[in-house]
This record gives C-alpha cells, sequence and structure tokens, in this order.
C-alpha cells in the first residue's frame, strides 16, 4: 500500500543512501516525457525537503531544458536486495551550474569530483511516497562502469566543452538547455 509523506524522514533518507541507481523523471509542458537511469557516487540529501545530484555530461541535457521550462521532476529509488521498497520524490528542480558561484561552491563541496561533471540538480521536495516494489526483481551490483569517466578524462576539459556546444545546448524538442547562458 502506497504511503505519503511531506518530507523525507531517517527511515527514507538511510534507504537512499542504500540504493546504487537511481532515476530521474521530467518532460517539457509540450514534448517527450525523459526518464534516466542515474548512478555513481552522485546523490546526496541536503535536508528533509531537499535533495541534489550531480550531473554529468550525456547524449543529451533534457532534465534541464525541462526544468527550466517548469521545474517538474520526479526521481524514483527502488530496491533490488531482499527488502522490497519503492520511493519516488516529487518537487520542483533547477538546475545549478557552475558559474552560478555561490550556489556551486555550496552544494558541489558535497560531492567528490567526478570527470565529465556538468551541472548540480536540487530537488525541492512537495512530497515523498513509497510502495512495496514487490515485482521488482532482485539484482546485484557487479561493479560501477568505468566508461563515463574514462570517456571524459579522454576527451579532456576542451573537448568536454565542445561536446557541450555540439551536443547539449537543445532537448530533442529544441528546447534551451541554458548550458552557456550567463547568470
Amino acid at each position: 500500500m502506497a504511503k505519503f509523506y511531506s518530507e523525507l524522514n531517517e527511515s527514507l533518507r538511510q534507504f537512499i543512501e542504500e540504493q546504487k541507481i537511481f532515476f530521474t523523471a521530467t518532460a517539457p509542458s509540450a514534448g517527450r516525457i525523459n526518464l534516466s537511469p542515474k548512478g555513481m557516487d552522485t546523490f546526496r540529501c541536503i535536508d528533509n525537503q531537499t535533495v541534489a545530484y550531480l550531473d554529468l555530461t550525456g547524449s543529451g541535457n533534457e532534465s534541464a531544458s525541462h526544468l527550466h521550462e517548469n521545474g517538474r521532476m520526479t526521481i524514483m529509488f527502488c530496491s533490488f536486495s531482499d527488502k522490497p521498497l519503492i520511493l519516488r520524490l516529487y518537487g520542483k528542480g533547477r538546475v545549478i551550474m557552475p558559474r552560478h558561484l555561490v550556489e556551486w561552491e555550496s552544494f558541489y563541496s558535497l560531492f567528490e569530483p567526478i570527470p565529465g561533471q556538468r551541472q548540480i540538480i536540487v530537488l525541492d521536495i512537495d512530497s515523498a511516497q513509497t510502495s512495496c516494489g514487490y515485482g521488482v526483481p532482485l539484482y546485484e551490483l557487479k561493479q560501477e562502469r568505468p566508461t563515463l569517466k574514462e570517456w571524459a578524462m579522454k576527451k579532456g576539459d576542451e573537448g568536454i566543452l565542445e561536446y557541450w556546444r555540439t551536443k547539449n545546448q537543445k532537448s530533442i524538442d529544441g528546447l534551451p538547455t541554458k548550458l552557456f547562458e550567463e547568470a
């Protein structure tokens, strides 16, 4: 049976810390819904109503464009271990870029640097919901993939910037990601 919360509690925060993968969902007012898996050590609970993740360079930048347009976001965690549980965080997301100096320093200090880091996504939680997760299979983590880090290190800072210029400026529906706009 689903249960709603107005904020995270210690039990939910502990559950989040135990997960090795999470999923983000955003959507523009009109256009495609984006659902992305995320991994590595990129997620942080800031307080009971705020979470953030270090967003890494990817093939697109859908979440940023959607958040700039309307802010709607859901983040989902699901347990693949013996104790089944699904947790969804609903709220308003925002994008913090390195050029947003004060906010960037405040949030970035919570993360270990990862090659290819692009921005930080912050979610102000409106509500959280748990559900059973009985239909989710049991899986074990074998290891993290090194591919994204290796790709980013090989590209280097200038190569990453060029990739952003050519691949991360607009969503697949043509919305701006504001990756290079001034603060």
